[in-house]
């Protein structure tokens, strides 16, 4: 009885939103079985999956071709890997918002989908792109949720496989690429869904999450600089893609497609719209911004001449107070002159290496 309990009363314990996900995802999984069953071998049904040319008509399967899963073993990995993330993040953001999240980044990657087939199919003239395609499955949302933990605890190490370590911040984009290789080599369905899903839930996150509460002003995304799109490539990139960005972002604003900011520009450590979460998810975000410090400094040492030094010659004599110990020596987060937050949240004082 008591290993019965254990599961129970996990699940009991489970928010509403990650447990009607679940519950979704099995039945709408189980109903797309026994169709096929009935078909008596495997074919497209594109009332409740998503296939270009014809579930236009079945306006719908935008939503519904989200939950199916053709086969066992991608329904297992999505159990696995899908419900523990939403589980920390509605803890987090809260019931309302999870379901806004699910919800956005499923319905719109499926739009951006569908828009691009047709396109396709207008520039290749190729069928394929239409008829031929079953879109399916969770990819969006696996790619949306990695990027929320990339916004909220970009530094924290994860272990795949019990060999491989890597950073939060690092998932993202291999998942990204794996999707980039599949669809070259002609797996468009459904793994371009991948890239749609990773650019609407950045998007949303960037522009227009909500994410002040308890009766505040209403501020929206998070324009961090840690969370800036040309940080999801490497740093050869970072030029033409800010170029690019920059002009989409102030277009944007002009159309008013995007929420403009309450002043100016600002970051999350001068308090723009601070992350909910408590003190470890401002920590991690903290840390993030104190190795980018670092490393700037250690690239160009001689261009902060208001370091302090603590060598032994300059160190003041006698009855002086030292410095305090719980700062990075000569690191700034943000030049805010705020202190360091305690526990946690402390610092730039021993550094993991990647």
């Amino acid at each position: 009885m008591a290993i019965l309990s254990s599961p129970l009363q996990w699940v009991l314990s489970t928010p509403p939103a990650t447990r009607l996900f679940a519950a979704l995802l099995i039945v709408s999984s189980g109903i797309y079985y026994w169709l096929q069953w009935q078909a008596g071998a495997p074919t497209q049904i594109p009332y409740f999956t998503l296939v270009p040319g014809i579930s236009w008509m079945y306006p719908w399967t935008l939503l519904t071709s989200s939950f199916v899963e053709r086969s066992v073993i991608g329904l297992a990995f999505s159990l696995i890997s899908v419900p523990v993330s939403l589980r920390y993040l509605e803890r987090l953001w809260g019931t309302l918002e999870t379901f806004k999240f699910i919800g956005i980044v499923l319905i719109v990657s499926n739009i951006v989908t569908l828009v691009v087939s047709w396109i396709e199919y207008f520039v290749l003239g190729m069928e394929l792109f239409i008829y031929g395609m079953e879109y399916h499955g969770q990819m969006a949302l696996q790619i949306g949720v990695l990027v929320a933990f990339t916004q909220i605890i970009p530094e924290h190490q994860v272990q795949l496989f019990g060999v491989l370590k890597l950073r939060v911040k690092r998932l993202p984009m291999l998942y990204v690429t794996l999707s980039t290789v599949l669809c070259i080599v002609g797996y468009q369905d459904p793994w371009i869904i991948i890239q749609f899903g990773w650019l609407v839930s950045w998007i949303y996150l960037r522009f227009y999450k909500r994410t002040t509460s308890d009766g505040g002003p209403a501020e929206y995304g998070d324009r961090s600089e840690t969370f800036a799109f040309i940080y999801w490539f490497p740093p050869f990139l970072h030029y033409p893609i800010s170029i690019a960005a920059n002009g989409t972002h102030n277009l944007c604003l002009r159309l008013k497609i995007i929420p403009s900011q309450s002043g100016p520009p600002t970051d999350i450590e001068v308090g723009y719209a601070a992350l909910p979460g408590g003190a470890r998810a401002e920590a991690e975000r903290r840390r993030a911004m104190a190795l980018k410090a670092l490393d700037q400094r250690l690239a160009n040492p001689t261009q902060n001449p208001g370091a302090t030094s603590f060598s032994p010659e300059s160190r003041p004599r006698g009855n002086s107070v030292s410095p305090p110990q719980s700062q990075a020596p000569g690191i700034k987060l943000g030049g805010t002159g705020m202190a360091e937050p305690e526990g946690d949240a402390d610092l730039g004082v021993a550094v993991e290496k990647d």
